[in-house]
């Protein structure tokens, strides 16, 4: 009786965080809490995500965002979109037109904003709008242009 109980209890908690980490608004309250320590440099201006990024899940893609923080990235004909940034704290969602897949994201980038680590959820998978499979965490980097060593720079 007693793991029977455990394990409904687990189920409830674990579908209380689902619930949660799904809907925005819960979301951006514990961001919000979590934002109070961090240095807040940014103010929420979007345009420092602007550029190319290399994200990290077992393979690398190229993430290319715009100065509102939106982008896309070629997994399954992907597309990012922001939805909150602040400080280093940065939320969004992810849409996969190929796989017909969506979800959030959240990301904790370093102070000097050039990486990041994060985690993402599915909100949606096909028609089923309340998806169990797991998602998964992964890891930003900021792409830099640089001359590679057999480059000649043009002459002046």
């Amino acid at each position: 009786m007693r793991l029977v109980q455990s394990r409904v209890c687990a189920l409830i908690v674990a579908t209380l965080l689902l619930t949660a980490c799904s809907h925005p608004q819960a979301s951006h309250l514990i961001a919000s809490s979590s934002l109070a320590g961090s240095v807040t440099g940014n103010s929420g201006d979007r345009r420092v995500l602007a550029g190319d990024w290399d994200y990290e899940e077992l393979a690398v893609v190229l993430l290319t965002l715009d100065e509102t923080g939106n982008g896309a990235y070629g997994w399954k004909k992907g597309y990012l979109r922001t939805v909150a940034f602040e400080g280093l704290h940065w939320e969004g969602t992810w849409l996969q037109e190929e796989n017909d897949r969506e979800g959030n994201f959240v990301v904790e980038l370093s102070p000097d904003l050039s990486e990041g680590d994060g985690r993402w959820w599915y909100t949606r998978i096909g028609d089923d709008r309340a998806p169990t499979a797991k998602g998964g965490t992964f890891h930003l980097s900021r792409r830099t242009s640089s001359l590679a060593a057999s480059d000649t720079p043009p002459a002046p």
